[in-house]
């Protein structure tokens, strides 16, 4: 696996599974590879129950985000689908607490980093220099990443 040289991103992801569904690395990592990835794409799965679960080693470069895997760490926490597939915001407190853990390590492993949610890196269509609703690409990680990492003073 190759290693990153550079971290400049700490990247929020879902995984755009159901609340029902409790998965972790270990069932993410056989979906990516049934799409012909070689592994898991994140470095850091959050669980329901709020348990983290390491996917790719840290310092290795994962397949998250096109054209940033590079130079960016992923962290997903699991679920952001309601029960009729449409995206939501319906993480449990525990994975709130994991997650704000996993942004202040992260935070002190890469100070630099910037922390943003999967949907931040869609492109600025109109060159505004800002990344708006209407210009996502994707909904995930399905809550404003940027914010909460500002919420907890990151």
């Amino acid at each position: 696996m190759t290693e990153r040289i550079r971290t400049e991103f700490i990247a929020v992801h879902c995984s755009a599974t159901k609340p029902s569904q409790d998965i972790g690395e270990d069932e993410i990592r056989l979906m990516h590879k049934k799409r012909g990835w070689s592994d898991i794409g994140y470095n850091i799965v959050i669980r329901r129950s709020g348990k983290v679960d390491i996917g790719r080693p840290l310092d290795a470069v994962g397949a998250h985000v096109k054209s940033f895997n590079h130079i960016s760490l992923g962290v997903c926490m699991v679920g952001g689908v309601a029960e009729d597939g449409t995206p939501e915001n319906n993480f449990t407190p525990e994975q709130w607490s994991s997650l704000e853990t996993v942004l202040r390590f992260c935070n002190l492993v890469y100070p630099e980093a910037v922390i943003q949610g999967h949907r931040d890196f869609s492109p600025d269509l109109d060159g505004d220099g800002v990344i708006e609703q209407h210009e996502w690409l994707k909904e995930c990680p399905c809550f404003d990443a940027k914010g909460f990492a500002k919420e907890i003073g990151l």
